[in-house]
């Protein structure tokens, strides 16, 4: 995650309950429609994934057989991710030839020894490059970082998804090891929305239990979608296609969530 405002100090203390709060989160949606690209256009052998966080989806691949490097800038979120590998029944025995290599790198200027078949960043990553300058320069790396034929696979908040979480705020979760209140505001000249959350986490021992209050800033900022395409175009991407809402239908005006499949 790269907002703007947002420092990789902001993740020392959300790293560690990040999962916990992203729970619901559709994991399962986002490696079925990936699997589903590379059904379509070739199934990789190695993957990098920018902005891989605690590993949710990397680890699956890895087990799943593929040779996955992930890539974040928070190295508190790629301690997390190593933890949680170990930790699975699979960790120290990672089925058919799987295997990973964690790089703590920016997603704008990421560089591998060598080039992968296919690149993903999911979960809105994108929306935390909050200049388009930003975004142009994670294009340019990833074309540069990937084999001819290869996949650029990723999803990005519409617009208006942003709009909508300013008009819903605030949000509240109050589970018995962590809480939260998570506030918005909203920026429609930059159509950029600043997430702030007041967390309190759970130490201790249950008999013992102590809650601990942090905060956190977040910055997203979305991109029209046609200009999203241009600017694949002209990092040398060809048959780009935006689609909706983890399924293989062309975006519109209606969707929440944005799938771009590029092909170098």
């Amino acid at each position: 995650m790269y907002g703007r405002t947002v420092s990789v100090l902001s993740y020392r203390k959300f790293a560690y309950v990040y999962d916990e709060l992203m729970a619901d989160m559709p994991y399962p949606d986002w490696l079925r429609f990936v699997r589903e690209v590379w059904d379509k256009y070739g199934m990789p052998r190695t993957v990098a994934e920018l902005g891989c966080g605690t590993g949710s989806i990397t680890i699956p691949l890895v087990n799943a057989g593929f040779q996955v490097t992930g890539i974040d800038l928070s190295s508190d979120m790629l301690s997390v991710a190593k933890d949680k590998l170990e930790s699975t029944p699979q960790g120290h025995r990672l089925f058919q030839n799987g295997s990973v290599n964690w790089v703590c790198q920016n997603m704008t200027h990421w560089m591998l020894p060598e080039p992968v078949d296919s690149v993903i960043s999911f979960c809105d990553c994108l929306n935390y490059l909050t200049e388009p300058e930003y975004i142009v320069d994670t294009f340019q790396s990833t074309y540069k970082g990937l084999k001819s034929g290869g996949t650029f696979v990723f999803d990005v908040h519409h617009p208006r998804t942003l709009r909508r979480y300013d008009e819903e705020q605030p949000f509240m979760l109050d589970e018995r090891s962590v809480s939260y209140l998570w506030t918005c505001e909203y920026d429609q000249v930059r159509t950029e929305i600043e997430h702030h959350l007041t967390i309190f986490a759970r130490t201790g021992e249950e008999r013992h239990a102590l809650y601990e209050r942090f905060e956190e800033t977040h910055v997203q900022r979305s991109y029209d979608p046609e200009w999203l395409k241009t600017e694949l175009i002209k990092a040398g991407f060809r048959d780009v296609h935006c689609y909706a809402d983890f399924e293989w239908v062309e975006a519109g005006e209606d969707a929440a969530r944005l799938f771009f499949v590029a092909i170098k």
